[in-house]
């Protein structure tokens, strides 16, 4: 992988997916357990769920010597009059990041079923406006992001929103702007949708600024598309593997993203909720000696 790949990990790989549910570890705990697993490098991830005072989660991350890469918001920006919602989690997601020394703001597309329930709230494709506001919206967030607090965004294609499946990508990277709008390529939503995270890299390799390193298992994927079932029931079906037990193949893609010639964060993030306490931390160390074991 060489040193150009800095792997990390996130909340999600202990299956955390919001700022507070009992379901989930706790944050001390999660800590703890990332250290113990050998990493290095976190995502804030849902915010609440780390300490959102800077001088304590600095306080929390400097005794562990633990290093953050990046926080999260979600915006729905093809919808009309999105943006102050949208920018409301940024001040407070972006403003965290950037004091715990984050470099990336990861963004993720608006859903057209509930997170909740899983039923249909808006159509699954967007019409050509929706397109238009989704672009200028996102090139609004990143330019404003940059000037604001220095940070780059990444887009997240994601399970169950307009950013999807491999033609969605390719269509909202050649409609947004190249300087202030990047991909978070997370591979397991890549191969979810069926697309392929290498043809991706190779037709836009200037666009590729962080990545999620994910793999799915295929049969309960062809499950899920076959009964057109939720993310969060694909999740809970266990969609999400371990390498290497799934798709697609990591070497190749380490090798691809090695290729581009630049530093890049790749963030070990297995969707696991809801999950017993005790089995992320040797999943999430068998996946770092995997990873390091494919150089």
């Amino acid at each position: 992988m060489g040193r150009s790949i800095t792997i990390g990990t996130a909340p999600d790989s202990w299956g955390v997916w919001f700022a507070d549910d009992e379901l989930q570890t706790p944050a001390s705990r999660f800590l703890d357990e990332v250290v113990d697993a050998g990493y290095e490098w976190i995502e804030l991830g849902p915010y609440g769920y780390l300490p959102t005072d800077p001088a304590e989660l600095s306080d929390e991350l400097e005794k562990r010597r633990l290093k953050v890469s990046a926080g999260t918001i979600f915006a729905a920006l093809h919808r009309p009059d999105h943006y102050d919602e949208a920018w409301a989690q940024v001040e407070q997601v972006a403003k965290l990041t950037q004091a715990m020394g984050g470099t990336h703001l990861v963004v993720i597309p608006g859903q057209w079923r509930s997170d909740k329930t899983g039923e249909q709230i808006e159509p699954r494709e967007l019409d050509e406006e929706g397109w238009a506001r989704l672009a200028a919206g996102m090139d609004r967030l990143g330019r404003d992001v940059r000037n604001g607090y220095g940070l780059q965004v990444a887009v997240h294609s994601h399970a169950d929103t307009h950013i999807d499946t491999h033609a969605e990508v390719d269509r909202f990277l050649e409609i947004t702007d190249p300087d202030v709008v990047k991909l978070c390529l997370d591979t397991g939503h890549v191969a979810y949708s069926g697309g392929d995270s290498l043809k991706i890299i190779a037709d836009h390799p200037d666009r590729i600024a962080y990545v999620h390193l994910k793999q799915v298992d295929p049969a309960v994927v062809a499950k899920v598309k076959a009964e057109d079932l939720p993310f969060g029931e694909a999740v809970a079906l266990g969609a999400m593997v371990e390498p290497p037990q799934g798709v697609p193949a990591m070497p190749p893609i380490l090798d691809a993203l090695e290729g581009l010639g630049r530093d890049i964060f790749a963030i070990v993030e297995q969707d696991l909720y809801p999950v017993a306490f005790d089995t992320p931390l040797p999943i999430a160390t068998r996946t770092r000696t995997y990873l390091n074991s494919c150089r």
